[in-house]
């Protein structure tokens, strides 16, 4: 496997994105990786790395700026790192939107087969992406946030997957019907699998707190990165 940190630019602000990819071939498809709340970490890299193990390039995107982390269990801080683009959508959507055009430029991938994946806070700058219009093949939420901004959603063409645990405080089930009358409404070609007995962060090793809700599962994650990959395989035909 072949990994490297790839810079690129939002405007102003410098971003550092992490490229994994199988040398075995060019053009392929590339799954964009949008990272928890504590920034493009560990959690994010490997994610990218497991998506070039599926034989696709996986690129794990920085929605806060080259070098700036959060912490395991700094709710405060990472909080604080996530509370700007989730107040505004219009930023978000903007910041994302640059990672899907830097790999556009990159010579591994093949610019019409194009997916992205997010976790958490990741997940709902994927449903971001696909709600502002981006020409993208596919997005999947992983225990992601479902809830909308207050901007207008552009015409939706990308398939939607949410893994979602059913006992995640974070996102209710009210919070799950809306998202869905939303995209039903919007004709959108989506799905939303629920895992029982599973709270938010399910697919995340080091998540051990369920006091704040989030749990990591072993058989949830597992199942999840099985749909992961039929999904992949049915959007990049």
């Amino acid at each position: 496997m072949i990994t490297q940190t790839i810079d690129y630019q939002d405007g102003n602000t410098g971003l550092e994105g992490y490229l994994a990819y199988h040398e075995t071939g060019k053009h392929k498809p590339v799954v964009l990786v949008a990272h928890d709340w504590s920034g493009r970490r560990e959690m994010a890299c490997k994610a990218a790395e497991r998506i070039a193990d599926m034989g696709y390039v996986g690129f794990a995107l920085d929605m806060y700026g080259k070098g700036i982390f959060g912490a395991d269990g700094d709710a405060e801080k990472n909080g604080a790192l996530m509370a700007p683009f989730a107040q505004d959508r219009a930023l978000l959507r903007h910041r994302i939107n640059a990672a899907l055009q830097a790999v556009r430029q990159l010579p591994q991938v093949d610019i019409t087969k194009i997916a992205a994946m997010g976790f958490c806070f990741g997940g709902m700058c994927v449903l971001e992406l696909a709600r502002s219009g981006a020409d993208v093949q596919g997005v999947i939420c992983v225990h992601g946030i479902f809830a909308p901004g207050n901007i207008a959603n552009a015409n939706i063409t990308s398939k939607v997957l949410c893994l979602h645990g059913h006992d995640d405080p974070m996102v209710p089930p009210e919070q799950v019907l809306a998202f869905e009358t939303e995209m039903t409404q919007a004709n959108v070609d989506w799905q939303v699998h629920v895992y029982g007995g599973t709270m938010h962060a399910f697919t995340n090793p080091k998540a051990n707190n369920p006091n704040f809700g989030t749990v990591y599962k072993e058989v949830a994650a597992n199942r999840a990165y099985r749909s992961i990959e039929n999904f992949l395989n049915e959007v990049f035909v």
